[in-house]
């Protein structure tokens, strides 16, 4: 008796010490944050599904063109045709979420990549429609994924221990598509065979990853709180209040119309490291590819180091606070850009890269809070669909703003950076009110 209280002393004392740093500090218990983000098999199965994802991913229209001996064109129209559909599946998914469905959604959303790629490796060359297939299963797990993920997270922690552990998931996910991303990269002197290669070892993985979700076996009870038995931090006082939602179980839905309108606008500058910097360092600083090659690590390097530590130093604030100063850091960091483009060929570049700092630092803020807001405010009968709506939103905002952005960009810096600037500004402000 005399041990088993000790344990439970010691044990209680090791949440204490868990919330205390939590409210002053950026240290952080690691244990705590792999129990809280679902545990290590959990843990596990993230790597194995991100490293996957990096080897495939970054190459797959690289894939279409090379293996497949497919046209530019045609391999762009399949891949924006996947991301679509993975997007027209998201209420469905949000429906099942709301019914308890935790693991098993994580992992299905792996299966059916597992059966993309099944389809990728067995298109013919110059077979458009397998691949246009192939490309549809991947989009739908890729859309799925995230939404899934966040529900389970919010399902085995609460308050600002689950901003912390999808935080950490975060950067363990950039983490394995960098590694992925440069092992691929290496092994791309191999050719169209490597290409096969990798895409062989991409689908294996996602396989391995699903067994390693399912096994974890979390499902929600309906009427059961994803809080636990603490109150969020947010909801002891009026900046996030919710309402009649705000007891986490009853009453409608708030209305986050506003949120998604925003999520929109701020999803934009997780394009900008791959496609908005590139452009401009090449179209209009005649830059060499390796400052957006460098931009790019360091944008990956950034998340996985600052992720959760921002995050678990910004919880003194109000998550709606810190989704509004993100939107603030990142019209700086816009401003910062067209400034840096300015100075022409000699110091832009450089000028570039160092507000690109500025514009991962908006990142972070705005990754760390936003999922952790939307968990916060939905009630938990609710809580599949309100993420499913947020991730449509992400998503929607994704497969526009390559299109956005390479269409402000021949209209000169002021045109791209000072759009940009000014919606999320308008954002940050709807956001703060």
């Amino acid at each position: 008796m005399e041990a088993a209280s000790t344990k439970t002393k010691s044990r209680a004392g090791s949440r204490i010490r868990f919330r205390t740093r939590f409210r002053g500090t950026s240290r952080f218990d690691s244990r705590t944050l792999i129990r809280a983000s679902g545990g290590p098999r959990y843990a596990v199965a993230l790597a194995v599904d991100a490293l996957g994802t990096g080897l495939l991913r970054p190459f797959l229209l690289l894939y279409g063109v090379t293996v497949l001996g497919l046209s530019a064109p045609a391999t762009g129209t399949a891949m924006t045709v996947g991301v679509v559909a993975g997007l027209v599946c998201m209420p469905a998914l949000g429906r099942w979420l709301d019914r308890g469905a935790r693991s098993s959604a994580v992992a299905a959303s792996m299966l059916v990549r597992v059966l993309g790629v099944a389809l990728l490796l067995a298109a013919p060359a110059g077979h458009v429609w397998l691949f246009v297939a192939a490309a549809l299963f991947l989009g739908i797990g890729n859309q799925a994924w995230p939404a899934a993920h966040a529900a389970l997270v919010a399902t085995v922690s609460h308050g600002r221990e689950r901003d912390a552990a999808l935080a950490w998931g975060r950067a363990l996910r950039n983490a394995g598509l960098g590694a992925g991303a440069l092992l691929a990269t290496a092994c791309l002197a191999g050719g169209p065979t490597a290409l096969q290669a990798l895409a062989a070892v991409t689908g294996l993985s996602y396989l391995a990853a699903a067994a390693l979700a399912w096994s974890v076996k979390v499902r929600a009870h309906q009427g059961a709180s994803p809080a636990g038995p603490a109150e969020s931090a947010d909801k002891a006082g009026p900046v996030d209040q919710a309402g009649p939602a705000a007891d986490g179980n009853g009453g409608p839905a708030p209305r986050t119309r506003a949120l998604l309108a925003a999520n929109v606008v701020y999803v934009f500058c997780l394009n900008v490291p791959e496609i908005a910097l590139p452009l401009v360092l090449m179209t209009q600083l005649d830059a060499s590819p390796v400052w957006s090659a460098a931009i790019f690590v360091a944008n990956t390097v950034l998340v996985v180091a600052l992720q959760v530590p921002l995050t678990v130093l910004m919880s003194r604030f109000p998550r709606r606070t810190v989704l509004a100063i993100a939107g603030v850091v990142l019209t700086a960091s816009y401003l910062g850009f067209l400034a840096a483009t300015s100075l022409g060929h000699g110091w832009g570049p450089p000028a570039v890269a160092a507000v690109s700092v500025v514009c991962t630092l908006g990142e972070i803020l705005y990754a760390g809070t936003a999922t952790a807001l939307v968990t916060d405010l939905a009630p938990t009968r609710l809580l599949g669909r309100a993420l499913a709506r947020f991730q449509l939103s992400t998503g929607f905002g994704l497969a526009v703003s390559p299109a956005a952005i390479t269409t402000l960009a021949p209209h000169g810096p002021a045109a791209l950076w000072g759009t940009l600037a000014a919606a999320t500004l308008l954002s940050a402000a709807v956001i703060a009110r």
